[in-house]
């Protein structure tokens, strides 16, 4: 027994979401598109796991956070697949796929073929004991990667108001976690290998601004170190973190956040492979040409890097998606994806948002005891990624802006001195683009003059004013 449909998407999380309303959106008739996911539910924004789900008081819930709401979009509810015509096959595994002859085969038997094939199987939480550890299975021991896990952390959370609780990991899911527990009154040490928190983006600057903040909330931090074992009691129960440095930690629950491994093992032998995902061109299209890959699972090309890289976070998954399905049901109209890696995080009153890439030099700016500081990224003369704490919907767009246009930068410290009046001045209006070494690159300039003289100046003295009346501003505003 079996169905067909024209569109299929394997993977029922962020990026299936925005992949249904886009093909809704693009007139796909009822019947032609059927989504399958392993989870029991229709696709949900899952960043809201590891935030407002995980509050003590009003917290989240289903349906308030299905995609595409992260977006503010329309909320696609279980009745608005079914009033569309989109076939919802929920709780249920794809256990082998046949790109060539375009099948998929589920756990309960049934064979499912199709014209068109996104595959948006995203990642999984890296367990314990793919590091030769034990523990995973314990009771108060607790991932968080999907609504099930969100529900175990959340009752193991109520049975431990009070208590202690180790996070094992410094990374997003670690510290979005920590700031939960202590929201939850639950005391917390975090743990992680690293000289800093968030090492794969923050500089230590950055990283020292948020550990003083969460030790001013009664977080303890232990670095330089990792899990050896668990002691666990009679009835099954973790009772104590072991380290690797000799220390011990007793314990009323573990949060493990030690990464993620995307999900290619359907398609490993069958399509091209590289730096973990599924390789895909700007189309998102991959090696067969009737399958797509999106989110976490894919590597593509990034324009504005000129490099490939896979990507772990949701706004990727929401745009790629996008762009996948425009890619098929409108090729001739449709350019390549040119998409500017974005991540951002939200815990306590805190909230920050980067654009880019973090590599080359970096230049601080702002005041790191206030309420709002950032950090430029300048390689190779160019502006390449930019980060703020703290910023207004009008800021962060300006970095986000002045980043994409990759602006010439060789003073950095005027650029330290302009701080967030730079990315301001560039995103007032479309600059003029300007060769330099046979690369067109955009033309605001701090340093060295590639404009007559009088341009330049005129630029900067621009660029400053911005800096001055974004300052007086502010002031303004606190006074």
């Amino acid at each position: 027994m079996g169905r067909a449909f024209v569109y299929v998407i394997v993977g029922g999380g962020v990026a299936a979401g925005y992949a249904a309303l886009e093909f809704t959106k693009r007139g796909v008739p009822p019947g032609e598109l059927c989504i399958i996911s392993e989870e029991p539910v229709a696709p949900y924004e899952r960043p809201a796991l590891s935030k407002g789900y995980l509050l003590p008081e009003a917290p989240a819930r289903l349906p308030s956070f299905h995609t595409c709401v992260g977006a503010n979009e329309e909320r696609l509810t279980p009745k608005w697949y079914n009033e569309h015509g989109i076939e919802l096959v929920l709780g249920t595994r794809v256990k082998s796929a046949d790109v060539r002859r375009k099948t998929l085969v589920t756990a309960t038997g049934e064979t499912i073929s199709y014209k068109i094939l996104i595959i948006a199987t995203g990642a999984r939480a890296l367990k314990l004991e793919e590091f030769g550890l034990s523990g995973s299975d314990a009771e108060n021991v607790c991932y968080l990667r999907d609504l099930a896990d969100a529900n175990r952390l959340v009752n193991v959370m109520k049975s431990c108001s009070g208590g202690n609780a180790v996070v094992i990991g410094g990374g997003y899911i670690g510290m979005e976690c920590a700031a939960s527990l202590v929201i939850n009154k639950i005391n917390v040490t975090m743990v992680f290998p690293e000289a800093h928190c968030m090492a794969r983006l923050f500089t230590p600057k950055i990283a020292s601004y948020y550990e003083e903040y969460y030790k001013s909330k009664g977080v303890k931090f232990v670095k330089g170190t990792v899990l050896s074992s668990f002691d666990v009691d009679s009835n099954g129960k973790v009772v104590a973190v072991n380290l690797r440095d000799g220390n011990r930690l007793p314990t009323d629950m573990v949060v493990v956040g030690i990464g993620i491994r995307p999900n290619t093992s359907l398609f490993e032998g069958q399509l091209t492979l590289e730096k973990g995902g599924i390789k895909v061109n700007g189309r998102l299209q991959s090696s067969n040409s009737s399958v797509y890959a999106v989110g976490d699972v894919a590597t593509f090309p990034l324009k504005l890097l000129g490099e490939t890289r896979r990507l772990e976070h949701v706004d990727s998954a929401r745009k790629s998606a996008k762009h996948a399905v425009a890619a098929i049901m409108e090729p001739d109209k449709t350019d390549k994806f040119d998409y500017l890696p974005f991540f951002y995080s939200r815990v306590f009153t805190l909230s920050w948002q980067f654009y880019g890439d973090n590599v080359g030099e970096v230049v601080h700016y702002g005041n790191f005891s206030g309420a709002t500081f950032g950090a430029y990224w300048v390689n190779k003369g160019q502006l390449v990624g930019s980060f703020l704490e703290g910023g207004t919907k009008e800021e962060y767009e300006a970095i986000a802006k002045a980043t994409q246009l990759q602006p010439v930068v060789e003073d950095l410290a005027e650029l330290e001195r302009q701080g967030l009046g730079f990315a301001l001045a560039v995103s007032q209006k479309p600059l003029p683009s300007t060769p330099v070494d046979g690369k067109t690159v955009p033309g605001l300039v701090l340093g060295k003059s590639l404009y007559p003289l009088h341009a330049t100046a005129g630029v900067i003295l621009a660029a400053s004013i911005a800096a001055f009346a974004y300052w007086y501003g502010r002031r303004r505003r606190r006074w």
